[in-house]
């Protein structure tokens, strides 16, 4: 009896059972008889027939419809008692809020799209060991409607901190000194000037959510040291987890106002 071993084309398994190329896993097998033989092929060309298509494996994936949907980590309640068990929530909840509150500030200060007069007068000016307020040191008037005037005859000493202040408020002002006044030329908002402020947007709420991460790790550290005084190392790792979480929810918070601010920079008038 002779034995004849099959070789079958890796395309002809392809068209057959519409799958790829790697997902084909051939049978070693030996066909000892025509009848055992899931091909056939014919004496004029030899073409191959399917007989069985059991005989051949196919491995097969599920489509994305059919995974499973949803995941992800549990949700953690917020529980201000339980919190309050190892640090001082009040005091956490401050903090956080503090951290939005300086990046409004920042925001309203440094990313203005216009150089008002209204924006000027609140930058602050380090004098004689204090900060004050450019309208607390200059009288500003308007020369025209592109040039803002600051007559700094009462604190002429003042002069170079506020021509630099005013240089580095990210309002791409050009002050000029002229005695003891600094003429403040108010530029035409570009394109590029607004897509200038909209990259500080981010660099500022980049430094925002360092310093949440900053009050996160400092409560968490708090932790540490109420687990010697006897907090229960669950309990401690509960506290931590919503510490964590409420973080990231002032990081949220601060993302779209970061978002907020920058679609009011490229909203044209």
């Amino acid at each position: 009896m002779s034995c004849h071993r099959l070789i079958l084309p890796l395309r002809v398994l392809q068209r057959v059972h519409r799958c790829s190329l790697r997902d084909i896993k051939l049978p070693i097998k030996t066909f000892t008889t025509a009848s055992s033989c899931p091909y056939e092929t014919t004496a004029s060309t030899g073409i191959l027939k399917l007989l069985d298509i059991s005989t051949f494996q196919v491995r097969t994936y599920a489509k994305s419809r059919d995974k499973p949907k949803g995941g992800g980590g549990k949700k953690v309640e917020i529980r201000d008692d339980i919190m309050a068990e190892g640090i001082n929530v009040d005091k956490f909840r401050n903090e956080l809020q503090q951290t939005l509150d300086d990046l409004k500030n920042l925001f309203i200060k440094q990313l203005s799209i216009r150089s008002a007069a209204g924006v000027i007068e609140t930058l602050l000016v380090e004098f004689e060991g204090e900060e004050y307020t450019i309208q607390d040191l200059a009288q500003i008037n308007r020369k025209n409607p592109k040039v803002l005037v600051l007559n700094l005859a009462s604190f002429p000493q003042t002069i170079p901190t506020v021509i630099e202040t005013i240089s580095k408020s990210g309002m791409n002002l050009n002050p000029q000194q002229e005695g003891t006044s600094v003429f403040v030329p108010i530029p035409k908002v570009t394109r590029e000037h607004r897509e200038n402020l909209v990259k500080g947007a981010k660099t500022l709420l980049n430094k925002c959510k360092d310093n949440i991460r900053q009050v996160q790790n400092k409560y968490i550290k708090k932790l540490d040291q109420k687990q010697l005084e006897g907090l229960s190392q669950d309990k401690a790792f509960l506290i931590k987890e919503q510490i964590m979480v409420l973080a990231n929810q002032y990081m949220s918070l601060a993302e779209k106002m970061k978002d907020d601010k920058q679609k009011e920079l490229m909203k044209e008038e």
